[in-house]
């Protein structure tokens, strides 16, 4: 006599496919505080790393060791003063060159940078028109048209040049905060192309 064997059913499986009354009210708990973690790790690397005009104030001063295309070092003392005005802020800068024959080279630029439309973009008040105004030189007059930029703890000052031949000519000044002063960075670049690199730190006064 044949018997009709009825089929196990997967009662053990069925049971441990249901997640326990403890994860479903544990599980909720531990995500909530890992995204909170994380927005306040976030929060406070942001916080950290927005800086305004007013952090790069003050005068600084250092040197570099620059190599000529012929094979000769001069040595460059580098200054700068970063200054509030009622618009924006003033940037002067010099250099000093000391060549080894003892001869020495100064040049000094100071631009008044006022705020423009776009947030941390500066454009550059080189000149006063007939009515007054503060405007920018006409790099086409072989004049350096110049802006600034301040992305997190680096303060940017750009200028373009435009030469006799329809050349271009950019420099970039990035100035980035440290705990004893700025690291500048100087490039030039030429139809795209780098010419020259200066880095240097520079301590505040």
């Amino acid at each position: 006599m044949i018997q009709k064997v009825e089929p196990c059913r997967p009662v053990f499986a069925a049971q441990a496919l249901r997640p326990s009354p403890f994860k479903e009210r544990i599980l909720p708990v531990v995500l909530s505080l890992l995204v909170f973690t994380l927005a306040l790790l976030f929060g406070q690397v942001s916080r950290a790393s927005a800086h305004e005009v007013s952090d790069f104030l003050g005068h600084y001063s250092g040197s570099a060791e620059v190599t000529q295309s012929d094979g000769t070092r001069d040595l460059r003392n580098l200054s700068v003063v970063i200054s509030e005005t009622h618009n924006g802020f003033e940037v002067q800068w010099s250099t000093v060159t000391e060549k080894e024959d003892g001869r020495r080279k100064e040049k000094s630029y100071t631009v008044e940078f006022i705020r423009s439309d776009r947030r941390g973009i500066f454009s550059a008040a080189m000149h006063r028109n007939v009515f007054g105004h503060e405007v920018q030189q006409d790099p086409m007059k072989g004049q350096p048209y110049v802006w600034a930029r301040l992305t997190g703890d680096t303060l940017t000052v750009f200028s373009m040049f435009i030469h006799q031949n329809g050349d271009y000519e950019m420099q970039q000044y990035d100035r980035s905060l440290t705990e004893e002063g700025l690291a500048l960075v100087f490039q030039t670049h030429r139809n795209g192309e780098p010419v020259r690199q200066i880095e240097a730190e520079l301590l505040r006064q």
